[in-house]
């Protein structure tokens, strides 16, 4: 008897790393601030870009970026800027390579002020996960009144190439809303209890 495929959230079904990232991480809680740091770069970095395009580089990524390491990013000097911009490992832009730069120095200063930055973006939901019940992907939004409150503040902070799209899409990588579709096999594992 054939084995049956679980069922999945359409948007990743066209390449191996896509169901790899849905099923193992997308929508899981995060509360590790290199983590949330990971995500903050990659979804920066995905902007205007395909996902799947980013997942791609995300080991280039991960090695150009010191393992995500805020406190080695924000430290980087123009020399590592014109290394990091002939690097075919990552997407070779000036201003998302910049803007990543400038941002892990504001994360710091958010670790500082809040004693993590989990716990600083965690506060918007009061640490709980806003729960969705998205039947179709039609119905999962660009952004929510939730992404422009935070994208607000951490603009007002000195963030830079973080807008109320990129932070929706950093809250659903990392588990604060959870946008599986209903029917999908992830939708109940992925909820915080």
């Amino acid at each position: 008897m054939e084995k049956k495929e679980p069922v999945r959230c359409g948007w990743c079904l066209s390449d191996p790393l896509y169901i790899s990232y849905h099923d193992l991480e997308w929508g899981v809680p995060v509360h590790d601030d290199r983590k949330q740091f990971e995500f903050l770069v990659l979804e920066s970095a995905q902007a205007g870009l395909s996902w799947l395009t980013i997942l791609r580089r995300r080991e280039g990524y991960r090695i150009l970026y010191e393992n995500f390491d805020p406190e080695k990013v924000a430290g980087f000097d123009s020399q590592r800027i014109a290394a990091m911009l002939e690097d075919t490992r990552i997407i070779r832009n000036r201003m998302k390579i910049e803007s990543s730069i400038n941002n892990a120095g504001k994360f710091l200063e958010i670790r500082d002020e809040f004693g993590s930055f989990e716990r600083y973006i965690w506060n918007y939901t009061e640490g709980r996960q806003v729960l969705n019940s998205h039947r179709d992907l039609s119905e999962i939004p660009a952004s929510t009144v939730l992404s422009d409150r935070i994208a607000r503040d951490m603009k007002k902070r000195g963030f830079r190439f973080l807008g109320s799209t990129i932070i929706y899409a950093h809250l659903q990588a990392t588990g604060m809303v959870n946008d599986h579709l209903v029917d999908c096999f992830r939708y109940e594992a992925c909820r915080q209890h």
